[in-house]
């Protein structure tokens, strides 16, 4: 049993996830270009979240069985404390929720 687990374990070569840059999103899907260009991507992302990322981000490509999907795009820290979160858009919009209960629409208090 240990030398089939051992064999299993170390005769697969795991995928190698890249990352590179968001070149298009257009009908045909989404292009990112790292050493080569990765078409035609789905995004992985959370039940619930739509995200299509404007070019320029940086975005994370898996191979998988059947193709290749987009992990999400590199977040840069916005002054976040560790378990804060933030919904952003490419326009401006925020929505922060802070670890002290309060909501922040734009960077403004939201009162209740």
């Amino acid at each position: 049993m240990w030398l089939m687990n051992y064999i299993t374990k170390n005769s697969i070569s795991a995928p190698n996830a890249v990352k590179g840059s968001v070149n298009k999103n257009d009908n045909e899907g989404t292009a990112v270009v790292s050493s080569c260009e990765h078409k035609r991507l789905r995004f992985c992302l959370p039940y619930g979240l739509i995200s299509i990322p404007p070019a320029g981000e940086n975005a994370v490509v898996l191979p998988l069985d059947d193709g290749e999907v987009a992990l999400g795009v590199i977040a840069e820290n916005r002054e976040l404390k560790p378990g804060e979160l933030m919904l952003c858009s490419a326009g401006g919009a925020s929505i922060t929720l802070k670890n002290d209960g309060r909501v922040l629409v734009n960077g403004r208090e939201l009162i209740v």
